[in-house]
């Protein structure tokens, strides 16, 4: 497979990015080609600005947005790996999928109502949050914790399989805790 993960972390220290080295060392040890797009270290712009949406509307692919279609659909299958901030994605990452999905690439309306047009085989999403599992539960939030990506965006897009990994009160865990975090992404990586 071809294998696109959309990293979205600004520390290169941090355990997102351990995640990354990992879940990308266990894609690759089993044949799969992979690219990855660290947001931070691109600097990318997250705002769709009032001319690009002009020209969307007009058929027209600004050039920065038509790039970085073309590495979406370089894949076949997607990775996202993120904290969880204010209960949803980092801005950066809300802003690469309002420039990047657009309408007519990403999705459709029709008189029968929206279509996903992505034909990827498969997408993961993997979030660290800083609270514990038992809190979300407290607070009737699991399902906001992975449903703007899972749901909200990538099966809206037309991928039909979606999976999330949510790991909890990660900055509490022991080392011992953060290895066996480690080695099981990197065998989901193996198993994607």
């Amino acid at each position: 497979m071809k294998v696109l993960i959309v990293f979205t972390h600004p520390n290169v220290n941090s355990f997102n990015h351990a995640l990354l080295e990992n879940i990308q060392s266990g894609l690759e040890s089993t044949g799969n080609e992979v690219r990855v797009k660290d947001l931070y270290q691109e600097c990318f712009d997250p705002i769709l600005s009032a001319d690009e949406l002009a020209e969307l509307h007009k058929g027209n692919i600004p050039s920065r947005i038509a790039k970085e279609q073309k590495q979406l659909l370089w894949a076949d299958s997607l990775v996202f790996i993120y904290p969880l901030w204010w209960f949803d994605r980092p801005a950066i990452l809300k802003g690469w999928f309002d420039v990047v999905l657009t309408n007519g690439l990403a999705f459709e309306y029709s008189s029968e109502g929206v279509k996903g047009l992505l034909k990827h085989k498969k997408a993961k999403v993997i979030i660290t949050a800083g609270g514990s599992k038992q809190y979300f539960i407290d607070n009737d939030a699991l399902q906001l914790i992975h449903r703007p990506v899972t749901d909200g965006t990538l099966s809206f897009c037309g991928i039909k399989d979606v999976s999330h990994q949510i790991y909890y009160d990660i900055a509490n865990l022991s080392d011992q805790e953060r290895l066996s975090i480690l080695e099981e992404t990197k065998q989901s990586g193996q198993d994607f």
